[in-house]
């Protein structure tokens, strides 16, 4: 049996899943987690990885691996290979004034026309901004800038400093792949190249000796420690589209600690307006997405409030008619990447003595939730994207009301696949890939399917609110 391990390097955890290379099934499986907060040192993931890989059982026996992670978080390294300082991750929004001084020191057009997508705090090159205006000496010192994936791709391989991995600190081996090169808004996917200007106008300084991942294609490989096959990896949206095998027609809607929908197209996305992200996949296509910071949170929080689990929280929400009596939640709890609006807060409309019910708000909560996602869905058809199913994955998606009520928000099927680490599991495809020359065709199992049911008055009214 010949196995193949992929990685989910994610804001919350470090996860490693080993499959066998034949049929693609998951031989055993590892998890650790990783700190809170909106900046983490980098050792923190490292040290994660290693013990997700004590917990899956170790590599000895593994042939190729892949590591898929969050995207747009800033590692910066200096010329010894040291990390600068805590990486920011891409939920950190104190980047927010740096990406709107950038787009209009560019232009929103331009900076579409050249990399796919607008300036957001959460981008790479927001941060590089913000290093340079916030912390100039730590600006000065960088020698070299990767990613989340791309530092841990390069630890697990043996680079690092000096002091602390086998082959020292060779920074002109960091490689990447397009889908998360194509999430630092310093990277043009049409045409597979960095933006050096557009990283020197974040950086306030020449950028051209700044040592950026080396990025590969979707079967290119590199050779590890043991001489294990290394591929690029992915950023975690990519690697869950190669995960759930998804194909053209299909649209990802992920309801985790963030919320995304995504499509896999074959022709590059460019939006002016910054609201659809024409990010890469990790097949060689694109990935236009739609974020938003509010998703899964939501619900735990509106089912804390209501002092019951996930089960009766569900069962709450489908005794609630759709619309929810009128109850709208419009849910930006931790402010709004789309619509970009960092500093909002939540609110509940439409309270009335009738409307204000423990199954209302239950219900309110998910279809609020759903509505930012299916307004993000518009957007990406707005571009010429076709709709055939919706696969819905993420923690929230195996509570039997989200996905009942997203039949009705969204106007199309809705697939669930059976839960699992898809990221860790893309990543694998992407390793299997990489060591056959071929992607491999494994199957997707599908635990519910639900017909298109679509109530046009839920996503009315929550239109009605939007400023």
């Amino acid at each position: 049996m010949t196995l193949v391990a992929g990685v989910d390097s994610s804001t919350q955890s470090c996860k490693v899943v080993i499959r066998d290379v034949d049929s693609g099934a998951v031989v055993r499986s590892g998890r650790a987690g990783h700190p809170d907060g909106t900046e983490v040192d980098p050792a923190a993931w490292w040290d994660a990885l290693q013990s997700a890989i004590a917990d899956a059982g170790g590599l000895d026996d593994v042939a190729a691996i892949g590591v898929g992670g969050q995207q747009h978080g800033l590692v910066a390294l200096d010329a010894a290979g040291h990390v600068i300082r805590p990486s920011l991750l891409w939920n950190d929004t104190r980047s927010a004034d740096a990406a709107t001084a950038l787009t209009a020191e560019v232009g929103a057009e331009e900076y579409a026309r050249r990399t796919g997508v607008v300036p957001v705090a959460s981008f790479t090159v927001s941060k590089v901004r913000w290093v340079a205006d916030a912390e100039p000496a730590n600006a000065a010192r960088i020698a070299a800038i990767a990613l989340p994936h791309d530092w841990l791709t390069w630890r697990l391989r043996g680079y690092g400093p000096a002091e602390n991995s086998p082959l020292g600190p060779i920074l002109e081996e960091l490689i990447t792949d397009r889908s998360d090169a194509s999430g630092t808004a310093y990277f043009d996917p049409a045409r597979n190249e960095y933006d050096r200007e557009l990283l020197s106008i974040a950086l306030r300084r020449d950028a051209t000796d700044i040592v950026l991942p080396r990025v590969l294609g979707p079967s290119e490989h590199v050779l590890g420690q043991n001489g294990i096959l290394v591929t690029g990896g992915a950023g975690d949206n990519a690697a869950a589209a190669l995960g759930m095998g998804a194909g053209s027609g299909d649209i990802g809607v992920s309801i985790g600690t963030s919320g995304t929908v995504f499509a896999v197209t074959d022709v590059a996305v460019a939006d002016a307006s910054g609201t659809v992200a024409g990010f890469a996949d990790a097949a060689g296509g694109f990935l236009p997405l739609v974020a938003t910071l509010n998703a899964a949170r939501v619900l735990d929080a509106t089912a804390s409030l209501l002092g019951v689990d996930h089960d009766e929280f569900a069962r709450l929400a489908l005794s609630a008619a759709p619309g929810s009596g009128g109850l709208v939640l419009q849910p930006w709890f931790e402010g709004e990447r789309t619509p970009n609006l960092p500093d909002a807060t939540a609110t509940l409309f439409g309270m009335t003595l009738g409307s204000t019910s423990r199954e209302n708000l239950a219900r309110a909560a998910i279809e609020g939730v759903l509505c930012g996602l299916a307004d993000g869905l518009d957007r990406i058809r707005s571009r010429g994207v076709s709709v055939d199913r919706i696969l819905l994955v993420g923690g929230a998606a195996q509570n039997e009301a989200v996905a009942r009520i997203a039949a009705q928000v969204f106007d199309a099927p809705v697939v669930v696949p059976a839960p699992g680490e898809y990221v860790a599991m893309g990543a694998a495809v992407q390793a299997a890939w990489g060591l056959r020359g071929t992607a491999p065709a494994w199957p997707v199992e599908i635990t519910a399917r639900f017909e298109a049911d679509e109530r046009p008055a839920i996503r009315a009214q929550y239109a009605a609110r939007l400023p």
